[in-house]
């Protein structure tokens, strides 16, 4: 077998088979294919595609060229989550211990803010003393004591993902499907998850920016599942204004305590229950979606309304809170800490950004805000980059409000003078504001739901 004919294969349109997809994929590891040959595939990938079958199988060979973790089979099925990225996007921190809640066993690998969005495990680091990155074994130990455990990814586990990944970034060809499906499907299913609920997000402060686009990625993501026998459900969310109120890593640790600790708001500081802000109606409203397919997939519920009627019943009776109290001691963190930071814990620097004529918001670019937040030190521009814990920005207002002028929109906080400057001028830049529009919200957030489930 020569590399040659494997690209002129793909160049020409040609399914690749597992045999060659392995030779390809295992010469690029051991340094027998060069990064040149491998760089032109990825370029055939890009504008010839690949079947549901063929990504399935690139999809298996990347889990096979590292480690998977070994979870206990008692508590199987594992379900997971995966979102494509977005801003104020803290749905893991809710709905990880909520479906743990449930009864659903919850592997769940994060990754780090890159670009404008942000990363589940710079949020997790925001809590005192919690281990955002552990061992194999005590992943699974977690799991197995409170339900769910929360970490990053292994240089063990999906080398050929992280080798792929950085040639792509830098031969264009990171927008591809098939390998966007194949990088996701491979880190989840090597980490132990038997089935995957994707919460796959289009418009501005998304990747993929359109529904077409969105929907295009989520039917590879179902298909690629199937021929690899696993349930993958996929959920269209919008992603045009932030999610929920905060923006920021700390800050987005709050806004989900406080969702989950509705009941038990004055032990948790809250000085009213989060059902009762409509700025987190949103937010609360694709957690439980999503929230209530991990629970069907895990065989908890017969059907989706009952499972969001379970999801809502252990959101309301301290369920859930609990869950995420136990997984922060089990992995280190202080819940003291934490909680005597609810409400206080803000970088020094404060500016309100008000709004400059009387009408009603029609626009939160999320994007914008989610750039503002890069410069504020909530993200990162390169992986390198280190993060701020407790600068970001606070929504005081959503799409679809009428407002006065003078009225506050958000609040930016900052380390710097430069940091602020430079996030209070792009945040101002998001907000627009209609003098002659009627008051109307963006509407539901979840669009359209893809699977293959009888």
């Amino acid at each position: 077998m020569r590399a040659t004919e494997i690209l002129s294969h793909k160049r020409d349109g040609g399914t690749l088979s597992a045999e060659q997809l392995r030779f390809l994929i295992r010469g690029y590891l051991d340094g027998s294919i060069p990064e040149y040959q491998v760089s032109a595939w990825l370029m055939a990938v890009y504008f010839r595609g690949m079947t549901g079958e063929e990504t399935g199988e690139l999809t298996r060979e990347m889990i096979a060229s590292g480690d998977s973790i070994a979870l206990d089979p008692a508590r199987r099925p594992y379900v997971d989550k995966h979102s494509t990225g977005g801003v104020g996007d803290k749905v893991s921190l809710v709905l990880a211990p909520l479906a743990a809640a449930c009864g659903v066993s919850v592997p769940m690998m994060s990754g780090r803010a890159l670009g404008h969005t942000g990363g589940t495990l710079d949020k997790l680091d925001a809590i005192p003393g919690y281990l955002s990155v552990l061992d194999p074994e005590r992943f699974a130990a977690v799991i197995g004591e409170v339900g769910f455990a929360m970490t990053g990814q292994s240089e063990r586990i999906v080398p050929a993902d992280r080798k792929l990944y950085a040639l792509r970034d830098v031969t264009a060809t990171v927008e591809s499907i098939p390998l966007i499906t194949a990088s996701i499907l491979s880190k989840k299913f090597a980490e132990g998850a038997d089935a995957l609920v994707m919460d796959v997000k289009c418009g501005r402060g998304a990747f993929m920016k359109t529904p077409e686009d969105a929907r295009a990625l989520a039917e590879s993501l179902v298909r690629t599942g199937a021929a690899l026998e696993r349930k993958v459900v996929a959920v269209l969310t919008r992603m045009d204004e932030p999610l929920g109120a905060m923006v920021g890593n700390f800050l987005e640790v709050e806004e989900s305590c406080r969702i989950l600790a509705a009941p038990e708001k004055p032990a948790a500081g809250f000085d009213r229950p989060a059902f009762e802000d409509a700025r987190l109606a949103d937010l609360i409203e694709v957690t439980l979606h999503l929230t209530a397919w991990m629970i069907v997939l895990a065989g908890k519920a017969p059907s989706r309304d009952a499972a969001l009627a379970l999801a809502r019943e252990r959101l309301l009776d301290g369920s859930a809170y609990r869950a995420f109290c136990a997984n922060v001691e089990a992995q280190g963190g202080s819940l003291k800490d934490l909680e005597a930071g609810f409400g206080t814990r803000r970088a020094p620097l404060t500016e309100e950004i008000c709004a400059g004529t009387d009408g009603v918001i029609t626009e939160i670019d999320a994007y914008r805000i989610g750039m503002a937040g890069v410069d504020l030190g909530v993200g990162r521009n390169r992986a390198e980059d280190d993060v701020e814990p407790d600068v970001g920005i606070e929504l005081f207002a959503k799409c679809g409000e009428r407002v006065r002028a003078g009225t506050p929109l958000c609040r930016v906080y900052a380390v710097s003078n430069d940091a602020l400057r430079a996030g209070r001028e792009r945040a101002a830049q998001a907000f627009v504001i209609d003098p002659g529009a009627g008051a109307e919200s963006l509407g539901p957030r979840v669009i359209e739901e893809l699977h293959e489930l009888e």
